[in-house]
């Protein structure tokens, strides 16, 4: 093993993260296949019901259309390229090609839990200050709010993509370079860096930690002040209302935020690359399938839009 160029003199990369399973690549490439054409058919129902629909126009829908097509984006990023990988048997990757995939992955990724922050707020709006919530959380904010999330998280991941680019890579004679991992992932490529990585688990600690502790206080307060809303209302009936439209977002705060700091912001001696690679596999990928289906299969008003749709389908069929 020798130390390849950097990133700008183009080593090969082979996301190795499926070779050594004992399940064979025909299966993978069936259920994952199936998974992402799963994924596509349910963002994009979401988002053409949202639209299309009058009685989803309101701040907490504009929200959840924003959320699928960032998961649209999320999940192409990673999974049309396992899919080739699976398919050709041959895992390698260009260095130009995994880099673009680590800065849109990042820019979904950031973005995905930013709305998810945002989400919560408005939750807290229309549970805590519901004679308000139409003049607090209009489309002019919301708008604002999806604009800055994608801003934060752009700067976040031209940062993270700076502080790679100089860094050389253990490689093989051929200037191969292996990761054990199904996607161009930050903790991978640090770990297969022959370079100095201290200044990049700095930022990850210090910025992306930051980055972090913002959203997820954000949640915690929206909720804390929720709850206790929810526990002076003085009917069962009102209160399990009040639950009922949190339950689906809720979910999905805790299934997104726990992997993610399971991966990113454990300490080094706790790494687990196998372990790792399932919780990726989860918030990568059936992170974006399941959000279209929680918010459906728990909201009366998007069942509702699915059924109207479908019968001026068939009338107009």
């Amino acid at each position: 093993m020798s130390c390849a160029p950097n990133a700008s003199h183009s080593p090969v990369f082979l996301l190795l993260g499926f070779s050594r399973t004992s399940i064979p690549h025909g299966l993978l490439l069936f259920l994952f296949l199936t998974i992402y054409l799963t994924t596509i058919l349910g963002n994009v129902t979401l988002v053409l019901l949202i639209s299309r629909d009058s009685r989803l126009h309101s701040p907490m829908y504009y929200l959840l259309r924003g959320l699928s097509v960032i998961d649209l984006g999320l999940s192409t990023v990673t999974l049309p390229q396992l899919l080739v990988h699976l398919a050709s048997g041959y895992p390698a990757i260009p260095a130009a090609h995994c880099l673009a995939q680590f800065f849109f992955f990042y820019a979904f990724g950031v973005t995905d839990t930013l709305v998810i922050a945002v989400m919560a707020l408005d939750r807290y709006v229309a549970i805590c200050d519901p004679l308000h919530y139409a003049l607090v959380m209009n489309y002019q904010l919301c708008a604002c709010l999806l604009a800055l999330s994608w801003v934060v998280s752009i700067v976040h991941t031209m940062l993270h993509v700076g502080l790679i680019l100089p860094l050389c890579w253990v490689g093989d004679v051929g200037g191969h370079v292996s990761l054990p991992h199904f996607f161009c992932d930050h903790r991978p490529l640090l770990r297969a860096s022959c370079s100095d990585i201290h200044s990049n688990e700095l930022a990850i600690f210090l910025e992306g930690g930051f980055l972090m502790l913002g959203p997820c206080a954000l949640i915690v307060l929206s909720y804390a002040q929720i709850g206790a809303t929810i526990l002076r209302l003085p009917t069962a009936a009102g209160r399990l209302q009040a639950v009922s439209t949190c339950g689906s977002h809720l979910t999905m705060v805790c299934f997104l935020y726990g992997t993610i700091i399971w991966v990113y912001f454990q300490p080094p001696s706790q790494d687990s690359r196998d372990q790792d690679m399932v919780a990726a596999v989860m918030y990568t990928v059936i992170t974006p399938l399941a959000n279209p289906f929680v918010y459906s299969f728990r909201n009366k008003d998007v069942k509702s839009a699915l059924c109207r749709l479908l019968r001026w389908e068939r009338v107009n069929s």
